[in-house]
């Protein structure tokens, strides 16, 4: 009886795996990236990218001060590598950025709520089927952090850093 059940389940279970690859392998899954993500996509890929970066960035510490060079360097490198998808203040909703699936945060609209150690870990290493690019092989770790500690405090940038997306900045002053 309890051998029959067993094996009724285990059947079922193949069944079903079958079927799915089945639905995939002959393209029936919609895999655009222009529709909203839907609650299970959000849900579970949301929290095993959690998750994961939990656990691989638990070691990790910002060696950087939340001084301002550190934030105001990292403004520049975000300006030059993230803006254009995670948007800046003039365009904080990046069109862009709006493409992706699942669209891409817009930081100065929602600032990240991460840790800055899965923060870091993320943005050097990336994230499979977003778009979100692996930095590390691009950015020294130094600038990472810079780029981490920028974003933890994107609320309340300091006046050099807030600088740094004015397209017409003051003239320098004559001396």
């Amino acid at each position: 009886m309890i051998k029959g059940l067993l094996l009724g389940i285990i059947l079922t279970l193949a069944a079903l795996c079958a079927a799915g690859y089945v639905y995939l392998h002959l393209g029936y899954f919609y895999l655009g990236a222009d529709q909203k993500p839907t609650f299970a996509e959000s849900t579970v890929a949301m929290g095993a990218l959690d998750a994961a970066t939990d656990r691989r960035s638990e070691d990790l510490k910002n060696p950087l001060p939340a001084n301002e060079t550190t934030i105001t360097d990292g403004a520049q490198i975000y300006l030059n590598h993230c803006g254009g998808c995670h948007g800046v203040p003039s365009n904080p909703d990046s069109e862009f950025g709006k493409s992706f699936y699942p669209p891409v945060p817009a930081f100065f609209k929602a600032p990240p709520d991460m840790e800055e150690k899965p923060n870091f870990y993320i943005i050097k290493h990336g994230v499979r089927w977003t778009g979100m690019p692996a930095f590390g092989s691009t950015l020294n770790d130094t600038q990472l952090w810079q780029v981490v500690t920028f974003l933890s405090h994107i609320r309340t940038l300091p006046p050099a850093a807030k600088n740094v997306f004015d397209p017409h900045p003051a003239p320098p002053a004559a001396h």
